[in-house]
């Protein structure tokens, strides 16, 4: 997850006459010289056309070309943003918006901001946050290219929807979205860079906050210079986001997979070698089993640990879950489901020891003596694993109490 900052606003640029102000649109801005004029206008005259008591503000992130001078002649508001990253701006044109709604688009003149009235109906009827779809409303010619149109974007966006269950929105990557200011304050949003759209929508769904979509469009990019997007690099940092923003799929279903798996495995091998065709499973495969157990144990308890930490630092929101989980599973709890783990490898580990014993500690038939073995110190290891989570648990449950 990108790291956060903290965004310097010039108080000066506050209005005097945010009482009443119904409407910001606010367009991050690093030269954008090109295609600035175009959109402000465009923005100014929906809100005229529409009746909206509203304002452009700019969120400038240190432009060295003439984008300051532009904006200040057509009469929009510059704000300055100190610190770099999309994120940023974008965090410093919201703090200083004077509207109860803010809708928020580039600068590049790839978003129609005469759409600016799709989005005011939906949040003055009480939307918290609309999203524009540009799969709904069309993508001209050249303004996607064909990887991200027809497999990146419906597969992040597919990916996200699966992740978070969320059902509202059909373009998580969609940069053209309105939302009221109240509602972004209790995102309480944390990413810098090209995240902080993701994240947006993430911190919506888990607030369940109420989500509209309208169609908009996209058309190709309006600056000479290339785009700040790249493929794989951008991706990967969706594709990551997720990840660490839902620790159900990161570490919980693939540890609950792990887990089933291979004590399905095990039960299955632990009496005898079993053969099937003409391959023979015996204590080999039963350890892989055994190892499978213990790589998805951890990876559960891996979960539960992000998402205490998650809650607690205000990434997720309260989890009522969470909380009966830890009025229920104590430390005393965990310590005793720890002990009996621990004898039940104890005596597994006798059971081994003692049939060594009548073979008078000699030579062994491993492919039985091992059974218990690779059992004894599966239970042995689950029930220190168990131990030691139950106290990391309770130092990470501590401020909750």
């Amino acid at each position: 997850m990108a790291a956060t900052s903290r965004v310097q606003i010039n108080p000066t640029n506050s209005p005097a006459h945010a009482e009443g102000m119904e409407l910001t649109v606010v367009m991050p801005c690093l030269n954008e010289a090109e295609t600035l004029e175009t959109c402000i206008r465009r923005a100014q005259n929906a809100i005229a056309e529409a009746g909206v008591a509203g304002e452009v503000l700019i969120a400038d992130n240190g432009s060295t070309d003439r984008s300051i001078e532009i904006a200040e002649r057509l009469g929009a508001r510059v704000v300055p943003v100190a610190a770099k990253g999309y994120g940023n701006a974008l965090m410093g044109g919201i703090a200083a918006a004077a509207g109860k709604y803010v809708i928020m688009g580039d600068a590049d003149a790839s978003y129609d901001f005469a759409h600016i009235p799709r989005f005011l109906g939906p949040l003055r009827e009480g939307a918290d946050l609309v999203m524009g779809n540009r799969f709904r409303g069309g993508i001209e010619k050249g303004a996607m290219p064909p990887m991200h149109q027809y497999f990146g974007n419906p597969a992040l966006t597919w990916l996200g929807r699966l992740f978070f269950r969320n059902r509202a929105v059909g373009d998580f990557y969609c940069g053209l979205r309105g939302f009221r200011k109240e509602a972004y304050q209790r995102m309480g949003l944390r990413t810098t860079g090209m995240e902080f759209a993701t994240e947006m929508v993430v911190k919506a769904t888990l607030l369940d906050l109420k989500i509209a979509e309208v169609p908009t469009t996209l058309s190709p990019d309006g600056r000479s210079r290339p785009p700040h997007l790249r493929t794989w690099r951008d991706g990967w940092r969706t594709l990551r986001f997720f990840l660490l923003y839902s620790p159900r799929w990161l570490f919980l279903y693939p540890g609950i997979a792990l887990v089933v798996f291979g004590t399905i495995l095990g039960a299955w091998l632990l009496p005898e070698s079993r053969t099937v065709g003409s391959v023979t499973f015996d204590v080999h495969t039963l350890l892989y089993a055994a190892a499978f157990v213990l790589l998805g144990y951890q990876s559960i308890c891996f979960a539960v640990f992000t998402k205490l930490f998650a809650v607690s630092e205000g990434l997720h929101p309260p989890d009522p879950t969470l909380d009966k989980f830890f009025r229920y599973v104590t430390l005393e709890v965990g310590l005793g489901v720890g002990a009996v783990f621990v004898v039940g490898g104890l005596c597994a580990s006798i059971l081994a020891v003692v049939g060594w014993g009548l073979k008078h500690f000699g030579p062994l038939d491993y492919s039985h003596t091992m059974r218990i073995v690779i059992l004894a110190v599966t239970l042995l290891t689950l029930g220190a694993q168990t131990v030691f989570t139950s106290f990391f648990l309770s130092v990470l449950g501590m401020p909750r109490r």
